[in-house]
């Protein structure tokens, strides 16, 4: 899985982080390949009423993925989760 929540270009526009703007220095080893990444921190991220503070991510170069990924920078930091019959669950 991700290491860092990893955000596809098109919803770090989406969520007003303008990532035009950003500096696509950092070398990702994907599922795909090696890629340049953007690093950033994220605010603020909610996922079903979850809100974790100050969380480390990257956003991808523009047609690099599709959709974005919820990673362990996130999930590190809730009380607990686990994958069951294809589901995620978190506990804050």
């Amino acid at each position: 899985g991700a290491s860092v929540v990893a955000l596809s270009y098109e919803d770090a526009e989406r969520a007003g982080l303008k990532p035009a703007r950003l500096n696509y220095d950092q070398q990702v080893d994907t599922a795909n390949g090696i890629v340049k990444a953007a690093p950033i921190t994220l605010d603020r991220v909610v996922v079903e009423g979850i809100e974790v503070r100050n969380v480390e991510g990257m956003v991808m170069r523009k047609g690099t993925m599709r959709g974005s990924l919820l990673g362990m920078s996130f999930l590190r930091r809730l009380q607990g989760f686990r994958v069951e019959y294809g589901a995620l669950y978190l506990k804050n």
